[in-house]
């Protein structure tokens, strides 16, 4: 799953220092998580951290730019498991929100905390979302009524499904509610549920 992240013993220095911040930022937060937690955490000293990353501001973008590619890589594989239609999306997004470790967005998480010290925080997070558009851009477009727009609508209602589990509803519910209104906008509804 996703959220399942290891420091391997055997990988580089600057691979277990990036797993460590993998870890460490989304379980416990960027702000809440010292560098003298990622040097434990990783196995390495002071030296070695400061050696391949001056500043944990450095880290920071480190640490986005492999959760972003990491998490859009299973997203990916995740809709085609689900049959990469318009009906995969809710299925894919509700196996990471019942996932185990499950901690909201690491993006909106990171906007949340570092945001207004670090504007690459901001800017990486746009390009997140970008490309997470585009994937669900690729479900829609065998609908000819669905297109980027559309795209855009559902990862604005991903992005509420995240924030309403990270609240402590049920995972179950809330990716319900996501698969019905994805159907509404995609225009995969049921004649019958359909408003007159």
């Amino acid at each position: 799953m996703i959220e399942d992240i290891s420091v391997e013993a055997g990988a580089a220095p600057r691979q277990r220092i990036l797993q460590a911040a993998q870890r460490l930022f989304y379980r416990d937060g960027i702000r809440a998580t010292g560098t003298n937690a990622l040097i434990a955490e990783a196995g390495v000293t002071k030296v070695t951290f400061y050696r391949h990353f001056a500043s944990k501001d450095a880290l920071v973008e480190a640490f986005l730019e492999a959760r972003h590619a990491r998490w859009l890589d299973w997203f990916v594989q995740a809709l085609a498991r689900h049959g990469g239609s318009p009906k995969a999306i809710a299925p894919a997004v509700g196996e990471w929100l019942a996932g185990p470790g499950f901690r909201g967005c690491a993006f909106l998480n990171s906007v949340g905390e570092y945001g207004q010290a670090l504007d690459s925080v901001n800017r990486r997070t746009r390009t997140h979302k970008q490309q997470m558009i585009a994937a669900l851009a690729g479900c829609l477009r065998a609908n000819d009524r669905a297109g980027e727009a559309t795209a855009r609508q559902i990862a604005l209602a991903i992005d509420g499904a995240i924030m309403r589990v990270q609240s402590g509803e049920e995972a179950e519910g809330v990716t319900a509610d996501l698969q019905a209104l994805i159907q509404c906008l995609a225009g995969d509804a049921p004649e019958n549920d359909r408003y007159p």
